[in-house]
């Protein structure tokens, strides 16, 4: 990861409640529509690039740089509510459309009505609810993507699953100290 200078941070007004799906959703698009910001985020032609941002009423948020066919892999983000819009670029979300249990299983056999495919070209973004499990693919071969990510509660912790046709597999479970 490359550092990023913290003068660059975008700042916004805290409201007093919780933010919500909807308020996370406008705060990555006006993010995103921030050309200076997203201008200024350093791009590494292998690896994926972020910077931390301050989010509406103490959330988390992120501003990522994602090189030519670079993903996340299955993955959700545990309690936390989220939205993501990308800035530049296009992004592929595939994610199930299953209600998954929480905690306690190593394998799940997924039905085959689960998946979703969702393209998301520059302006475009969408929310979701806690336990929403999927993978932020950038499938272009030669171009960059750059996308806005906002959580609330922050991120608890992370948990990385590998599929196979319909089985998933809980992989490993990151906590915040892993990846900030």
């Amino acid at each position: 990861m490359s550092a990023f200078p913290s003068s660059a941070v975008a700042r916004s007004a805290a409201p007093s409640a919780a933010p919500t799906q909807a308020d996370l959703l406008e705060f990555a698009r006006r993010t995103a529509a921030d050309a200076e910001l997203i201008a200024s985020l350093p791009l590494d032609p292998e690896g994926r690039t972020w910077v931390r941002l301050d989010g509406p009423g103490g959330s988390e948020a992120w501003l990522i740089g994602w090189p030519p066919g670079t993903g996340t892999g299955w993955h959700d983000h545990a309690d936390s509510v989220g939205a993501f819009v990308t800035a530049a670029g296009e992004l592929k979300e595939n994610s199930l459309a299953a209600r998954l249990p929480t905690d306690g299983w190593k394998t799940l056999e997924l039905s085959e009505d689960v998946d979703r495919e969702r393209r998301l070209p520059a302006g475009q973004g969408r929310s979701f609810g806690r336990h929403h499990v999927h993978e932020v693919l950038n499938e272009s071969t030669d171009r960059h993507a750059i996308s806005v990510h906002a959580y609330y509660p922050p991120l608890p912790r992370i948990r990385r699953y590998s599929r196979t046709g319909p089985i998933l597999r809980l992989e490993q479970v990151e906590r915040p100290e892993d990846w900030q």
